[in-house]
C-alpha cells in the first residue's frame, strides 16, 4: 500500500492539513471527498482547513487503503503546543503594544482577515525573542528569526513573508529602534504559472450542474473573471444589465472595479432570477438573505468535476484564471485584462502571457525538419 503523509502549516493565512502522496488515481479520487480539500499547485500536494473532523475524515477515507504516517503532523502539533506555553512568556507590556498595533491597523482600515494575520505572525517573532526588549531588537535577529525558525522548522515562503510584512508594518509604528525597516527584504517569490482549463473543459465543468443556482454561479466566475469571495458578495443592484457590465464592490485591495457582462450571461442570471427571486445577495444560501457559504461552491464545482469526467484538480480560482487567457487568445489588450481582473500592477497580469498557447502552438520544432 502506498503511504500517506500528513502534516500541518499556515497556507494563504490560515491553517491547513497537508496530504501528501505519490501520483495514484485512486487515492486522489478519494481525496476529493475530504471537506474543503484543494490541491495547491506551489505545495505540489492537497490540503485541506486543519480540524478534528477532517483528521477523522482523513482516517476513516484512507487507512483501509493506504499507509497514514502523521509523525509530521504530531511534531508540528507538539511544536505549537510548546509556542502557546511560551506566549505566557510574553510581558504586559509586549501583550499590550500588539493590541494597540492591532488596534493601528484597524483604524487604518485593513481587512479583518490582514489584521488577524498580521498580529499572530508578529505574536510568534516576539516571543522568539522574548528574553529581549522589544527596541534592542536589531536586523540581525530577523535574519536570525528567518533561519533558526522559518527555515528549520520548513514554514513557507508565503508565511515568511507575511511575518516580515507584520514585522515592518509594526516597527513602523515605533520609536527609538535600533532596525533599519527598509534593510528588511522579503524573501524571494516563487513565480508559478497559473493553471489554465481549455475552452472545451470549461464547457464541460459549466454544463455539468442540473441546480440551475450552481449553474449560475460557476457561471458567472468564468464569464466575468471573478474570485470566490467577489461571486458570493454580488448583490441584485450590482448587475448594471442596461450597460452590459457587472460592478464588483470592494474586492482585494478595497477596490472597486467593473466587467463585462456577455448577453448570454445577462440571459442565464435573468432566468436564475426569475426562479430563485433573491432578496440580499445575488446567490442566497439556506436562509433567506444570507450569502451563499464558500465551501458549498466549492463543493458544487467539485460535483460539477465529477460529472464532467474532468480528472483535474481544479478550482474556483482555475475559471479565473482561464478567463483571463482566453480573453489574452482572443486578442484582448492586457490592460484591459488588467482593469477586469483588478490586479494593481500589470507585472501580475502578464503572467498570463507565460500560458497562453495561441502564440506557441505557431512555432515549429526544428525536430520537424530533420
Amino acid at each position: 500500500m502506498k503511504t500517506i503523509k500528513l502534516d500541518k502549516i499556515r497556507h494563504k493565512g490560515r491553517e491547513v492539513v497537508l496530504i501528501k502522496f505519490p501520483y495514484d488515481l485512486n487515492l486522489g479520487t478519494e481525496a476529493r471527498k475530504i471537506t474543503g480539500i484543494r490541491w495547491s499547485q506551489s505545495l505540489k500536494a492537497w490540503h485541506a482547513p486543519y480540524s478534528i473532523n477532517v483528521l477523522k475524515e482523513i482516517k476513516t477515507i484512507f487507512d483501509s487503503i493506504s499507509t497514514i504516517d502523521p509523525q509530521a503532523l504530531k511534531e508540528k502539533v507538539a511544536k505549537e503546543k510548546a509556542l502557546l506555553e511560551k506566549k505566557k512568556l510574553l510581558n504586559i507590556e509586549t501583550i499590550q503594544k500588539i493590541e494597540k498595533f492591532k488596534q493601528w491597523m484597524f483604524s487604518r482600515r485593513y481587512s479583518d482577515s490582514t489584521v488577524i494575520s498580521y498580529s499572530e505572525a508578529l505574536k510568534v517573532f516576539l516571543i522568539y525573542f522574548h528574553k529581549k526588549a522589544i527596541i534592542e531588537i536589531t536586523n540581525d535577529d530577523i535574519i536570525e528569526f528567518n533561519n533558526k525558525y522559518i527555515l528549520e522548522n520548513k514554514l513557507s515562503a508565503s508565511y515568511q513573508n507575511q511575518v516580515v510584512n507584520a514585522i515592518k508594518l509594526f516597527f513602523r509604528t515605533m520609536q527609538n529602534i535600533k532596525i533599519d525597516i527598509e534593510l528588511i527584504h522579503r524573501p524571494k517569490r516563487e513565480r508559478v504559472l497559473p493553471n489554465v482549463l481549455s475552452k472545451e473543459e470549461v464547457k464541460k465543468i459549466l454544463a455539468a450542474p442540473k441546480n440551475l443556482k450552481h449553474q449560475a454561479m460557476l457561471s458567472l466566475i468564468y464569464s466575468c473573471g471573478l474570485r470566490c469571495g467577489e461571486v458570493l458578495r454580488l448583490k441584485p443592484e450590482h448587475l448594471l444589465s442596461e450597460r452590459n457590465i457587472l460592478l464588483i464592490k470592494q474586492s482585494k485591495g478595497k477596490k472597486d472595479r467593473i466587467a463585462p457582462l456577455s448577453d448570454k450571461t445577462i440571459s442565464l442570471l435573468r432566468t436564475y432570477f426569475n426562479m430563485f427571486k433573491p432578496k440580499i445577495y445575488l446567490f442566497e444560501g439556506a436562509v433567506e438573505g444570507r450569502p451563499y457559504d464558500e465551501r458549498s461552491l466549492q463543493n458544487v464545482l467539485k460535483q460539477s468535476l465529477a460529472k464532467s469526467g474532468i480528472k483535474k484538480p481544479v478550482t474556483l480560482h482555475w475559471l479565473r484564471h482561464s478567463y483571463a487567457t482566453h480573453l489574452l487568445e482572443n486578442g484582448t489588450d492586457l490592460r484591459y485584462i488588467q482593469e477586469i481582473l483588478g490586479h494593481s500592477s500589470s507585472k501580475t497580469t502578464e503572467i498570463y502571457t507565460h500560458v497562453s498557447t495561441k502564440s506557441i502552438q505557431k512555432i515549429t520544432s526544428p525536430f520537424d525538419f530533420l
